[in-house]
């Protein structure tokens, strides 16, 4: 017979603690999209974009870039065929396996994250940043962290 154990239900101090980051994640999240669309990018190009940007060559093997942005393969590839015809990216095949490709920026990429990301940063700033204080900052860092370790750490588990 198996043994039941009991749930551990959210106190109401949890609860209000854990749909206040929902409201918060989802909240921000629609903001800073909000804040791309009249560049015609979503969250998701935008994230493409500066792990791009931020990598050598300015170039990722798309199974990295789906696990850095946390994209099916199947999902990645569809978004890297639209930004392909944005002019954003390319595909370059890789020369030490014939069976992997790279997503590389282009120069119109290059240029489009040189145009967007002031105001990028000025969204951030204006719905996140700047309405704590640096203190503040550092303690939800911190009280994060963990919670991003762990998640991490389970990154293709069940």
């Amino acid at each position: 017979m198996e043994t039941e154990t009991a749930t551990r239900w959210l106190t109401d101090d949890e609860q209000r603690t854990w749909r206040t980051h929902l409201d918060v994640s989802r909240l921000l999240m629609h903001q800073l999209e909000k804040d791309l669309q009249p560049f015609g990018l979503t969250n998701n190009d935008y994230e493409i974009l500066v792990n791009l940007s931020e990598s050598p060559e300015q170039r990722m093997r798309m199974s990295d870039l789906a696990a850095a942005t946390l994209q099916s393969k199947s999902r990645l590839s569809h978004q890297i065929t639209r930004m392909e015809s944005a002019g954003l990216v390319r595909r370059e095949n890789c020369e030490s396996d014939r069976r992997g490709l790279y997503a590389v920026l282009t120069e119109q990429g290059t240029t489009t994250m040189q145009r967007v990301a002031p105001h990028h940063v000025a969204s951030v700033r204006k719905h996140f940043i700047d309405l704590m204080t640096p203190e503040a900052l550092a303690e939800l860092r911190e009280s994060l962290s963990p919670v991003a370790d762990h998640l991490r750490g389970r990154r293709g588990k069940s």
